[in-house]
């Protein structure tokens, strides 16, 4: 593992980490935005490359030698990726920030600020929008249930979105436009105090991506800490990403979902949360397959499901 480090402020409150894996353009200007947009306190980024092909840790030893760069020489994953380099982090706060991100109007000054305001809570989240500002609604969630799995089984969740009985986990109707304690702060845009993420161990390296934020704020909350939504914090998240293979994409999901639900219920709530899961997976081969003799793009959803399917013993046996 190749190390470029710089001199760090010894007073800096903040490490920004930023886990790459193939995503060299974006990482890049993500960078650039997190520079621009933060300057009202000293803070150091720190930049883990897991092995990236296409040339990120190169490009960013070009263009900004100042950073700290650990370069992997294999993917370890997002979770062990982020412990690595909160070990080596400086300050009283880190900062976990996706590379497909871009720092809007002093986003982390915002969440910064907001967080010195409220020092009985431990973990905190920001706003999130797509490319063109509309709501990106997954910067926050509520603790998993087996309701909202069924709603996402039943394909409720995308047929109301806007309620919060049948999207419930996603906190259907909520425009992300007011202060409010939630479950699950995304690791997209996730600030959480060092003697926090210290207390817990940081991530569970037993979720290699996906689901490792979920399982860090539910275990902060078993501890007493409170997750909090700052609506002026906003950013872009793009989404998807370093993995774009969906059947991939789906089956690691899957895998991750069923992990965590062993991990925090108990075996019998488990195993009615895995039935639920193959639902979901049933349901969207039923429904692209019927979508499919209409669109040829439906078919590749169809095929691609079918694909899944047929891992499921990959993502049970999580």
């Amino acid at each position: 593992m190749q190390r470029t480090h710089s001199h760090t402020d010894a007073k800096s409150d903040l490490a920004v980490i930023v886990v790459s894996f193939n995503t060299r353009q974006m990482v890049i200007s993500c960078i650039e935005s997190i520079l621009q947009e933060t300057r009202r306190r000293p803070f150091e980024i720190i930049v883990f490359d897991n092995a990236s092909a296409d040339g990120t840790a190169d490009d960013i030893r070009k263009q900004f030698p100042d950073i700290r760069l650990i370069a992997s020489e294999q993917n370890l994953g997002f979770a062990a990726a982020n412990n690595l380099a909160a070990g080596e982090a400086q300050g009283k706060y880190l900062l976990l920030l996706n590379p497909d991100t871009v720092v809007l109007n002093g986003a982390i000054d915002r969440l910064m600020d907001f967080a010195e305001k409220h020092p009985e809570a431990g973990i905190f989240g920001g706003r999130t929008v797509f490319e063109d500002r509309s709501l990106n609604a997954t910067s926050c969630w509520r603790a998993p249930s087996l309701w909202g799995f069924l709603c996402r089984a039943l394909g409720l969740d995308s047929c109301f979105r806007s309620s919060s009985l049948f999207n419930r986990d996603a906190y259907g109707g909520w425009q992300r436009d007011s202060v409010r304690e939630v479950d699950i702060v995304s690791g997209c845009f996730l600030l959480i105090r060092r003697e926090i993420w210290e207390e817990l161990g940081g991530f569970d390296r037993d979720f290699f991506m996906y689901a490792e934020d979920w399982d860090l704020c539910l275990r902060a909350r078993t501890a007493g800490y409170r997750c909090l939504f700052c609506p002026d914090a906003e950013i872009i998240h793009y989404g998807g990403a370093s993995e774009t293979v969906l059947e991939d994409k789906m089956v690691r999901l899957l895998e991750t979902k069923v992990r965590l639900c062993r991990k925090h219920w108990s075996p019998a709530r488990a195993g009615v949360a895995a039935t639920l899961l193959d639902l979901w997976v049933l349901t969207r081969i039923a429904g692209y397959g019927c979508a499919g003799l209409f669109g040829r793009a439906r078919r590749a959803q169809f095929q691609c499901w079918k694909s899944v399917w047929a891992r499921r013993a990959h993502w049970h046996g999580a």
